[in-house]
């Protein structure tokens, strides 16, 4: 599996949106690391302004429809598995679960944050929380900030609000991962 991450819109967007609302003319710059991490932790509507393609290469067809549930403020686009298309050979009928796929999602930072809250969660299935971790991973090579804000809901919100939680919330390592999200 390959990951290509590439931001479509600048931070400068965000920040000017954001001057917008408080009758303050743009200013056109990167805003600091301190703004980029209360506009993340505040999920104010101008963090929508920031844009990434991901490019999700090689992945498993199951996995690829468990991203697709996704729909607020993301698009996807996947490789066709149409026989007339593929020439693989195969009937659609023939192919497997795990039958990989190619797939690009263009999606703003909020729905980023979203979609981490629910695919990083220990009750989500393990494949796809390693896929999405990756894509965690990956963000945080050129967007630590926004990257730090990607956590499983129980981090979100302090603690577990699943039907059938897996305990982790009752963990010191769950205490350290909400001290380091909090700081």
């Amino acid at each position: 599996m390959e990951i290509e991450i590439k931001r479509v819109t600048e931070w400068a967007r965000v920040l000017d949106a954001c001057r917008m609302t408080v009758n303050k003319k743009s200013i056109g710059r990167e805003p600091s690391d301190e703004f980029k991490a209360r506009i993340c932790r505040s999920e104010h509507s101008p963090l929508r302004m920031l844009v990434f393609d991901i490019t999700i290469s090689g992945v498993p067809y199951w996995i690829h429809t468990e991203l697709c549930r996704h729909h607020v403020g993301i698009e996807k686009f996947v490789t066709t598995s149409r026989p007339d298309r593929t020439h693989s050979g195969l009937t659609r009928h023939d192919l497997p679960q795990d039958a990989l796929v190619d797939m690009r999602l263009s999606v703003n930072a909020q729905a980023i944050i979203n979609i981490s809250r629910l695919r990083l969660c220990r009750q989500a299935a393990a494949e796809t929380r390693r896929v999405w971790r990756a894509v965690i991973d990956r963000l945080a090579e050129t967007e630590p900030v926004l990257a730090r804000f990607c956590v499983p809901n129980c981090i979100y919100r302090s603690r577990c609000g699943e039907f059938a939680p897996c305990g982790y919330s009752e963990t010191e390592y769950f205490a350290k991962e909400l001290n380091e999200y909090w700081k």
